[in-house]
């Protein structure tokens, strides 16, 4: 199973909408073939294999799945029929799916078709895999998800700014294979004015790859700089879409849209963009995710009216012990712990002298309106 995580990994970010999955047939404990879902119209993961292998399986074989096989014919046919069809007489799988629809049907049907069906094996690690897929089955929406690279006293400047580098080349390299697996990655625009970052992911012995990049800017105000940041003029620029209110001014609209940078404008009783609506579009337009690589104003804002789905902080080990440099996050007042943001689903990975401990927003159950106000206001 371990191996057939390795094999869905190859895919990493270019099976939207659909999952990555590997898969392993062995016989007599010993591998004969191996498949992965390479992209969104492509053999499925278990069709792949079957493929490779080449002939039926033999006697005793097992396919090693790191998800349950479809049970729908879709455009490619049920994975569950090539099964049955090949002979198959033992099955392991990893997840289930996560279609509460179809959850646990395909299994069932091979074990109606006699075939010994064992699940559950390294679960967590087979369903993790596929964060972006499992969200958008059971919510219809865009996962979005957070980013910060923090101290360990939680600040991500110094009081002048200066912020690299806080983590090393190990997490600096890991967050650009995470960029990878989202469709689309957003900064704010206090973010783009003052880094001026790409927002491009850049991995080692591979193309540097532009996903759509969002700039969250309400009032287009990137727009009136003399001079525009890259992601306007770059070679990605029609890549961009700029995420601004009906507060912005037709005028910097005209002038992106000649650019080649698009506009999503949004109604709204003030310069911030509704997070509601800009989930909306994201479902429209077929965008199944979205990483927020900051800054911590806009962070902070999504997590007040609770829109950060998946959060992941790199630390290093770095103390300024600072009251005035840049907090990592801010503007609420939590007087309990009952109260406290947390995580759930949580994963830890040492990158180097770095850390990365991520996992899904829990949210307290009440927070109260003075303090949202406090936080709008702040933000």
């Amino acid at each position: 199973m371990r191996l057939a995580l390795d094999l869905a990994r190859k895919a990493w970010g270019t099976t939207h909408p659909n999952p990555m999955v590997g898969v392993v047939i062995a016989e007599a404990g010993r591998i004969v073939a191996e498949g992965f879902h390479a992209k969104d119209g492509g053999p499925h993961a278990e069709k792949a294999a079957l493929s490779a292998l080449g002939r039926p399986p033999g006697p005793g074989a097992t396919l090693y799945s790191t998800l349950e096989p479809c049970s729908t014919r879709g455009r490619t046919g049920a994975c569950t029929e090539a099964i049955i069809s090949a002979g198959l007489k033992r099955v392991v799988v990893g997840a289930t799916d996560p279609n509460p629809q179809h959850s646990g049907r395909g299994l069932e049907m091979l074990r109606r078709a006699g075939i010994e069906v064992v699940s559950g094996i390294l679960e967590r690690e087979c369903s993790d895999l596929n964060l972006i897929f499992n969200h958008w089955i059971a919510t219809g929406t865009a996962l979005l998800a957070g980013k910060s690279a923090a101290t360990i006293d939680g600040r991500i400047a110094c009081r002048s700014g200066d912020s690299q580098w806080i983590t090393g080349e190990e997490a600096r390299a890991a967050v650009h294979r995470w960029r990878r697996l989202f469709p689309a990655i957003a900064a704010g625009a206090g973010t783009v004015a003052k880094d001026n970052p790409r927002l491009t992911s850049r991995v080692a012995g591979e193309p540097e790859w532009c996903p759509v990049r969002f700039v969250f800017d309400g009032l287009l105000r990137t727009a009136a700089e003399r001079t525009l940041p890259r992601v306007y003029t770059d070679e990605f620029r029609e890549r961009t879409v700029v995420v601004t209110t009906s507060r912005c001014g037709d005028g910097y609209v005209r002038k992106l849209r000649d650019l080649g940078v698009r506009s999503w404008v949004f109604e709204s009783p003030n310069q911030r963009v509704p997070f509601a609506d800009f989930r909306k579009r994201c479902a429209e337009e077929g965008i199944h995710g979205v990483f927020f690589e900051g800054g911590a104003d806009l962070l902070s804002r999504m997590i007040a009216g609770r829109q950060l789905d998946y959060y992941l902080v790199f630390r290093g080990p770095v103390l300024l012990a600072d009251d005035r440099a840049k907090p990592m996050l801010g503007g609420l007042r939590t007087d309990r712990l009952k109260d406290a943001f947390r995580l759930s689903e949580v994963r830890h990975e040492i990158l180097g002298d770095d850390t990365l401990t991520r996992g899904r927003m829990v949210y307290p159950a009440v927070i109260q309106a003075d303090e949202r106000a406090g936080l709008e206001a702040k933000v």
